[in-house]
């Protein structure tokens, strides 16, 4: 009789940036460091990007309007952001990753998933991979990273945060179940707050918790979502690190100063936003298909207008003069305009139809 030869455990790698917008300002300014620090802008509408571990003492977090932030911590100091140096970093810290696997899948500009089940460098134990590539990173870019090593994509996550900042963490496949238990379920990567808050009502407050309901249980009520949290409520996540992972969609959006009545005034602020989007784009490869104009009023509610065309968008004017279009379609405004967004979604990183067909044809009228 055969045996049947037993599937390798994999070996994943999550390695997160610490505090990355934030450190690259304070790498770049020495007289940054050791101060609480937001990158973001300070005005009364302003949002905070990312914070220092400096600041996050105070409670500062990323997301955070900047008034709030100011008030939690008065010494806060702002600096604007500066994404095209951090794309360069992030680039530099993908070809050290690059140096040990292939299968790459980055989530962010500073963080990614690595496979290194069989790695370029034939090293066996993940952690010393881990440990490399974090020496590694802080060698070329003078930046921390953490890192989380597991036999899945979920468990890997969790154990980057566990010794953060500059830290690492293992959990095996033995620990794995148990740890899961433990968690509170908001705690959860992919459990954001409003699923937490249901699963509250439902008696879900830890793993443990989670695993004592049943996947026809989940699905009922979590839909999609059901199969992956039986999954993880047992230390089980069959996702693959896909190299080729492409991103839903890619957006911008602007709180004004000032609310803005005038559509041609409106207009022209979709512009940079138009053009941050596409930079984004072109930096990852992609384009899409669908254009998504969100507009909030001064009142807090919002409308959004979207259109889809058959082949993916092939510049940014194209996509401008679309996002222009679907704006005039809400005006005259219901009351003056507080924030506007543009989205590209329906992506794609077929280049070959998007640098093709999306040219307009000869014209063979001769």
């Amino acid at each position: 009789m055969n045996e049947m030869t037993p599937t390798p455990i994999r070996k994943i790698v999550h390695v997160d940036m610490d505090a990355f917008y934030a450190s690259v300002e304070q790498r770049d300014n020495p007289g940054l460091r050791g101060k609480p620090l937001a990158v973001g802008g300070s005005a009364a509408r302003g949002v905070v990007a990312a914070a220092s571990y400096e600041a996050r003492a105070f409670g500062v977090h990323s997301a955070m309007p900047s008034v709030t932030a100011k008030r939690k911590c008065p010494d806060l100091i702002f600096v604007p952001p500066r994404f095209d140096v951090y794309k360069a970093v992030s680039q530099q810290i993908r070809e050290i990753f690059a140096e040990y696997t292939p299968l790459i899948e980055p989530l962010s500009l500073d963080e990614a998933y690595l496979d290194v089940t069989e790695n370029l460098k034939g090293m066996e134990i993940a952690t010393e991979i881990a440990l490399e590539i974090r020496a590694k990173i802080k060698q070329v870019t003078g930046l921390n990273a953490s890192a989380g090593i597991s036999y899945n994509k979920f468990l890997a996550k969790m154990a980057s945060d566990l010794n953060k900042p500059n830290g690492q963490a293992v959990i095996t496949p033995k620990n794995g179940p148990g740890f899961v238990e433990t968690l509170p379920v908001k705690k959860f990567h992919g459990v954001g707050r409003a699923t937490a808050e249901r699963m509250r009502k439902y008696g879900i407050e830890t793993g443990l918790d989670l695993k004592s309901k049943s996947l026809i249980f989940l699905q009922e009520h979590f839909g999609k979502s059901g199969p992956y949290f039986y999954g993880i409520a047992r230390g089980i996540d069959e996702r693959q690190v896909r190299p080729d992972r492409i991103r839903k969609s890619v957006g911008a959006e602007d709180t004004f100063a000032e609310d803005i009545d005038d559509l041609e005034h409106a207009t022209a602020e979709l512009k940079p936003l138009t053009e941050k989007v596409w930079r984004c784009c072109e930096a990852q490869g992609i384009s899409g298909k669908t254009v998504t104009v969100k507009v909030k009023y001064s009142d807090f509610t919002q409308a959004t207008r979207s259109r889809t065309g058959t082949i993916p968008f092939a510049s940014v004017t194209d996509v401008f003069d679309t996002a222009s279009g679907l704006l005039a379609t809400v005006y005259p405004f219901k009351l003056s305009v507080r924030l506007l967004g543009v989205t590209l979604s329906s992506l794609t990183n077929d280049q070959t139809n998007a640098a093709t067909e999306g040219k307009p044809q000869l014209d063979l009228s001769l």
